[in-house]
C-alpha cells in the first residue's frame, strides 16, 4: 500500500474517478450492528463529502446508532475509490443553504438541483450529511496487475 501524506497528492485522480462514476454504495450499520448498503450520490469539496438525503430515513437511524459509513465507487474499468468516513448531520441553516447552492452550481452529473426533492433549504425534510474521511483508497485492477499498490490517504 502506498501511503499518501497529503490529500492533494490524490485529489485530481479522486475527483476524476468520482466525477466519472458518480453513484456509490454507502454502507451503514443498523441498530443490531448489521451492515446495510444502498446507492447514493455524494458531492465532494476536496476531502469533505456531502450527501443530501431525507432526514427521516433508515440512514438517519443507522447513523444515530453508529456514525461510521463506508463508501465504495466502482466502474467497469475496475477503478475503485473507497472512503471510510464519519457521518454527521448538519443542522446549521447557513451551511445547508450554502450546500444547496453548491449542489446547484456543481456541473452535472455530480451536481443537480435539490428542489427536485425539497422545496428549499429550509425544508425540514432536507437532511445534509457531512462526510469526514479517516481513510481514502484509490485502487485499480490494472495497477494491481502491474504490481502497483493502492494509494491510501489518511488525514
Amino acid at each position: 500500500m502506498a501511503d499518501i501524506t497529503s490529500f492533494s497528492e490524490i485529489e485530481d485522480e479522486f475527483m476524476a474517478r468520482i466525477s466519472r462514476i458518480v453513484w456509490c454504495t454507502v454502507t451503514t450499520v443498523d441498530r443490531k450492528d448489521r451492515p446495510r448498503a444502498r446507492l447514493l450520490h455524494p458531492v465532494w469539496e476536496g476531502s469533505t463529502g456531502w450527501i443530501a438525503t431525507g432526514r427521516e430515513s433508515f440512514k438517519a437511524k443507522h447513523i444515530a446508532h453508529n456514525p461510521h459509513v463506508s463508501l465504495s465507487y466502482w466502474d467497469p474499468q475496475h477503478e475503485q475509490v473507497y472512503a471510510e468516513c464519519r457521518a454527521e448531520w448538519v443542522g446549521d441553516i447557513a451551511e445547508k443553504k450554502r450546500l444547496w447552492e453548491f449542489y446547484k452550481a456543481t456541473p452535472p452529473p455530480l451536481g443537480y438541483d435539490l428542489s427536485m426533492f425539497w422545496e428549499n433549504a429550509d425544508d425540514p425534510g432536507y437532511g445534509l450529511l457531512r462526510l469526514d474521511p479517516w481513510r481514502i483508497e484509490l485502487s485499480a485492477l490494472g495497477d494491481m496487475m502491474k504490481g502497483q499498490a493502492p494509494q491510501v490517504w489518511r488525514p
